[in-house]
């Protein structure tokens, strides 16, 4: 009898390791098996970024061309009329960029990288000094609330109005 007690009590931690084992590979089976439900990662994530900084430096744009024909109004962000930085601030705020409210403040951002204006696009920043900022467009154009009496509109460059520095905004 005692013997049949001893075979029955050294085969109980065979069955339980049977049992953890076979629960474990279940668990691992389940495992892979859900990984290979998971979407995969776009094959262009790189170039998602890079079309994201485009997309957001268009909305800018956009929203400041939506502003053509609004007064020049000193110290104000819209929506009836803007300031030149006033303007910059507004487009880039609703393109959900934050950047300082004058001109001062945004030349000492941690946000604009100086660039060349061969390497300007439409969207980026073209100051006239440290006083007065406007939106790049291309060529000899900027877009912006020039001074007191004027609209919001396009500006071409000449030998007496152009930019002095030009900046991208990091977005």
């Amino acid at each position: 009898m005692n013997e049949r007690i001893n075979r029955c009590v050294s085969a109980l931690p065979s069955i339980r390791l049977r049992s953890v084992v076979q629960t474990a590979l279940a668990v691992l089976v389940l495992l892979i098996a859900s990984l290979g439900l998971a979407r995969p990662l776009p094959a262009r994530a790189a170039t998602t970024a890079h079309e994201t900084v485009a997309q957001k430096r268009m909305s800018v744009w956009r929203f400041a061309l939506r502003q053509r024909g609004k007064p020049y109004i000193y110290g104000d962000t819209g929506p009836r009329g803007f300031d030149c930085s006033g303007l910059v601030f507004a487009a880039y705020h609703r393109a959900g960029i934050r950047l300082p409210r004058t001109t001062y403040g945004m030349l000492g951002s941690w946000r604009l990288v100086r660039i060349s204006k061969s390497q300007a696009r439409r969207g980026d920043l073209a100051f006239f000094g440290s006083g007065h900022v406007e939106i790049f467009d291309k060529g000899n154009w900027t877009f912006g609330a020039a001074d007191s009496g004027t609209r919001i509109g396009f500006h071409r460059m000449s030998v007496y109005w152009h930019p002095t520095m030009y900046f991208r905004v990091r977005m």
